[in-house]
């Protein structure tokens, strides 16, 4: 009989534990899913160098911003240029559309699988719409700004029309490989594809760095502190991701027969960040689509005299590395989560009193009913507002650690792309849990 080392025993388990409910083939998938869009983020539009666009962007730090969760893709002028930004913002105006109009509501809330399937077929009309309005400004920067990254001998004309519907359908096709990650990979698709963009910049952010440290030497005690910032962010952020306030429920007894069930206490957690990475994409998103706009329409003075400068003016306002846009960033990111956790259908007070009171469950030293929702959305309101500052101060740490060490290649590397990875990671492993339960399980009723 061949005998294993623990080392063998163990790859086997885990070898074995990957076929549990299709997680291996969930895990090639989704691995397939992103091989496709790295590819795409590599195709450029016809009759652009993307090279001198590179060149021409490098200046542009609200460009180089959306080129880093774009994974690259809007700084080569790809096919998929517009990346997953169109389907994210179409996901917050239909949520936030859900909340003010009832019909929307009760689609989502009431007609279960159906109404959730027609909502989803509204995002996508919202994705098409956002995108193309996208493309067409980032076609007009491209004419009046960066015309020089367009080739000579391209036709002005044909190249806007083909480029607003080529990178119009990147967008749905983007949108697309995010839905059916979400649906047949691990994860949150669409949460993948910024992760991925955002690790796919991390070596040329490493090598900007090294080549400005290499050249001036008193800048390297300001690396390393803002590099010892940036790991003691990503404690912080693993802490308050996987931290909850835990509020003991006490279960009736039931006899059944000779038998008696029940009777033992369970506790329900309140996550301090119910939304995880999600408020700092909508928040993002929110900033990023007018700031474009204006940023592109500024610069490009389409309008001339008066307009043009104050759209620039506002442009500069509105920069990522500036004051105002970390003061609406934090007020956005604190706003967005509080309007998150109000949503999530398993974080809603009275329902949760609703049940407890039907299945004869208490909280202690609680009565039944309403003074138990009362006591629930004290609970919820102080957890959310303790969960949501902290958020909003993280995302805010190692950008003014970079300002203030000098180290500014670093800066696209900020609190967002570490709160984003750090919140992606941990929902992957949190997924890749949740499919290995049945194993569990399995093994809990051979004993």
């Amino acid at each position: 009989m061949q005998q294993f080392t623990p080392n063998q025993q163990n790859l086997q388990a885990m070898l074995s534990n990957l076929n549990i409910a299709g997680l291996k083939n969930k895990i090639i998938f989704t691995l397939a899913m992103i091989l496709i869009f790295r590819f795409c983020a590599q195709l450029p539009l016809f009759g652009i160098n993307s090279e001198t666009f590179a060149n021409l962007a490098a200046t542009n730090n609200l460009i180089g911003f959306l080129d880093m969760f774009s994974g690259g893709a809007l700084g080569n002028v790809s096919i998929i240029a517009l990346g997953i930004g169109p389907y994210i913002t179409a996901s917050i105006i239909m949520q936030l559309l859900a909340v003010v109009i009832p019909q929307l509501e009760q689609l989502q809330k009431e007609e279960g699988e159906a109404g959730r399937r027609k909502l989803s077929q509204y995002t996508r009309v919202f994705t098409i719409i956002i995108a193309a309005i996208q493309a067409i400004v980032f076609v007009i920067y491209l004419i009046k700004t960066a015309k020089s990254a367009i080739m000579p001998d391209v036709n002005i004309i044909s190249f806007a029309i083909g480029s607003v519907i080529i990178m119009t359908a990147g967008s749905a096709f983007t949108m697309w490989l995010a839905e059916l990650m979400t649906e047949r990979g691990i994860g949150n698709g669409a949460s993948m594809l910024i992760f991925c963009g955002i690790i796919s910049k991390i070596p040329f952010y490493t090598s900007q760095t090294a080549t400005l440290v290499s050249g001036d030497s008193s800048l390297q005690p300001g690396l390393v502190l803002l590099l010892l910032i940036f790991f003691a962010t990503m404690v912080f952020i693993v802490i308050m991701q996987e931290a909850s306030r835990k509020v003991i429920i006490v279960n009736p007894r039931r006899q059944v027969g000779n038998k008696v069930y029940g009777g033992t206490n369970t506790f329900i957690p309140f996550k301090l960040n119910p939304g995880g990475v999600m408020p700092i994409i909508f928040a993002i998103a929110i900033l990023l689509f007018p700031t474009t706009i204006i940023e592109l329409i500024g610069r490009t003075n389409v309008h001339g005299g008066a307009i043009g400068t104050l759209m620039l003016n506002l442009s500069n306002a509105l920069n990522p590395s500036g004051f105002i846009y970390n003061a609406i960033y934090f007020l956005l990111i604190v706003g967005l989560t509080f309007f998150y956790a109000s949503i999530i259908p398993n974080l809603q007070p009275k329902e949760i009193a609703n049940n407890l009171k039907k299945y004869g469950s208490s909280i202690p030293g609680i009565k039944p009913g309403k003074p138990t929702a009362e006591a629930l959305d004290k609970i919820l309101s102080k957890t959310t507002f303790i969960g949501a500052f902290s958020l909003g101060i993280i995302a805010l740490i190692p950008s003014i650690a970079c300002s203030i060490t000098g180290i500014t290649t670093l800066h696209g590397i900020g609190a967002t792309s570490l709160i984003i990875m750090v919140g992606v990671a941990l929902d992957f492993i949190n997924q890749v849990r949740t499919n290995l339960l049945p194993k569990n399980y399995e093994s809990f009723l051979r004993q």
